[in-house]
């Protein structure tokens, strides 16, 4: 029997979406690949026990797709995105002292993109590499993507990374996949994930959002351009851009508060009750989230790349074009002022009297910011910092090309989409296909009521739901949302066992 294929097209104006889906039946087979168009995608292949059954689920899919805006297109016509890099420039540190570092990883290439959490440092680059250290600088793994990576950014317990294709690459399990994809015709500068929901700056000075099912949800456009910063939490979005920062409802149903900035914004950071942006004009600014209003301004020698805090905003770090790294009070009082050694930092993170950096040349710098080593370099007294080099045994993860293969048609779908065991999980969040593999590469990053990463974790798909579990587990109530429903263990999908039935009752 000759095979049939069907070609749809997703391509919206406005940044909308920018995908193609296209369904293959060969006899009893169906084959789906997806993706952002222009690039190869991802494949999905099912086994039907007739032709006629496989007929009848590629027509149930088609039609889902024509529901949802996509229509009948051929290969080719519709170019790919267009990339752009962003070009930096960094002058030598004016600052009399070198910062204490402690270790240096070299990636080979400028990175912007750094993650840090309690047990390991993630840094990516503009080649597509994307490496997992631990603390003290041994590199655990990895990760091979297709285009150069903007930024890394957390959500709960999965870690993301955007890349100048208009990917964003889910890294937490063994393959990175893509989870979402952003239309072609937004030039992105930054990305923030929040509870499933990515929130997109570009060039234009615009701000899109799409949602957990990697939908549009909406945009809009800020006043000024070229939006390098995108921060969000339950409230608001908060956007950075050559206007200042402008505050969105969550919702995206209005402006809440704008205000304006010495210079153009080139970096953000947020606390719970403040935001934080780094301008070309040498400052950061704070401004309340609820307001807007400048609480405090902290004064640098040079246009700021970056900026992080200490928890709760205790202290406050900078980095600037002229590869320097500066401390302040919370008030703006100016601590220190030292240079990297290794070019400017275009992101950091603070963690534990460490401030890590990312930088110009493409290292990851390890710098012991405690009082005594600060007072110590201050006198021209520092480490000698040890050059870390990635191991040749070190494991490398390239992007999946095809997912899970099932041996038979699920009873009950699940908006379409074909899951491993033919169960139902919770509804997705930020994914659109199932997991190759679920077993974490190197280990766990992350643990949940005291179990690994992708032991016994709620499944992706019910990953909206952790808040609220975590917030009746501290109520001392009893889970019963899907995300405790069902658990993986070693790639399969496992449903926890029944409670035992309870004694007879006995008469009195």
């Amino acid at each position: 029997m000759t095979a049939r294929t069907t070609y749809l097209e997703l391509s919206q104006d406005g940044g909308g979406a920018h995908k193609f889906y296209e369904v293959t039946v060969d006899g009893t087979a169906v084959s789906v690949r997806y993706g952002r168009i222009g690039a190869a995608g991802q494949t999905q292949r099912s086994s039907f026990p007739t032709a006629e059954k496989a007929q009848a689920a590629a027509a149930k899919k088609i039609g889902e797709k024509v529901r949802k805006g996509y229509a009948p297109a051929v290969r080719g016509q519709r170019a790919a995105r267009q990339v752009t890099r962003r070009q930096i420039t960094s002058a030598p540190s004016t600052a009399r002292a070198s910062a204490p570092v402690l270790w240096r990883f070299g990636t080979g290439s400028a990175a912007f993109g750094i993650h840090v959490s309690e047990d390991r440092c993630w840094v990516g680059n503009q080649a597509g590499d994307v490496h997992a250290l631990g603390h003290d600088g041994e590199v655990l793994a990895r990760y091979r993507l297709p285009d150069g990576v903007k930024c890394l950014v957390a959500d709960d317990f999965w870690i993301y990374a955007g890349c100048d294709d208009g990917t964003v690459y889910d890294l937490s399990s063994k393959l990175p996949f893509a989870a979402y994809e952003i239309a072609s015709d937004v030039d992105i500068f930054w990305l923030d994930i929040h509870e499933g929901v990515l929130n997109v700056a570009d060039r234009d000075g615009g701000l899109t959002v799409i949602d957990h099912e990697d939908e549009y949800q909406w945009s809009c456009k800020a006043a000024g351009a070229h939006a390098w910063m995108v921060r969000r939490d339950g409230h608001a979005v908060y956007h950075g851009h050559s206007a200042g920062v402008t505050a969105w409802a969550a919702d995206g149903s209005g402006e809440l508060w704008h205000t304006r900035t010495p210079g153009s914004v080139l970096f953000g950071w947020q606390e719970e009750r403040s935001v934080y942006a780094g301008t070309t004009h040498r400052v950061v600014q704070r401004l309340a989230k609820d307001t807007g209003a400048v609480e405090a301004t902290y004064a640098c020698d040079a246009a700021v790349y970056s900026c992080a805090t200490a928890p709760g905003g205790r202290y406050v770090f900078a980095g600037d074009s002229s590869s320097s790294v500066y401390c302040f009070t919370a008030d703006g009082t100016r601590l220190w002022k030292l240079g990297t050694g290794w070019g400017s930092a275009l992101s950091m993170q603070y963690l534990d009297e460490r401030l890590y950096l990312v930088t110009t040349d493409g290292s990851l710098v390890c710098v012991d910011v405690s009082e005594a080593a600060i007072a110590a370099a201050r006198t021209g007294t520092v480490p000698v910092p040890v050059d870390i080099k990635s191991a040749e045994a070190v494991p490398t993860y390239t992007p999946a090309t095809a997912v899970v293969t099932v041996t038979s048609a699920p009873r009950h779908g699940h908006r379409g989409r074909v899951r491993p065991g033919g169960r139902t999980p919770a509804r997705a969040r930020g994914l659109r296909r199932s997991r190759p593999e679920l077993e974490h590469p190197v280990p766990p990053p992350h643990t949940a009521a005291g179990s690994p990463l992708c032991r016994g974790r709620p499944l992706p798909r019910a990953r909206r739901l952790l808040p609220r579990a975590r917030r009746d587990q501290k109520a001392g109530l009893r889970p019963t949302g899907a995300a405790e429903s069902y658990s993986c263990h070693a790639g399969s999908l496992t449903a926890p066992p029944l409670p035992p039935s309870p004694p007879p009752s006995s008469s009195p």
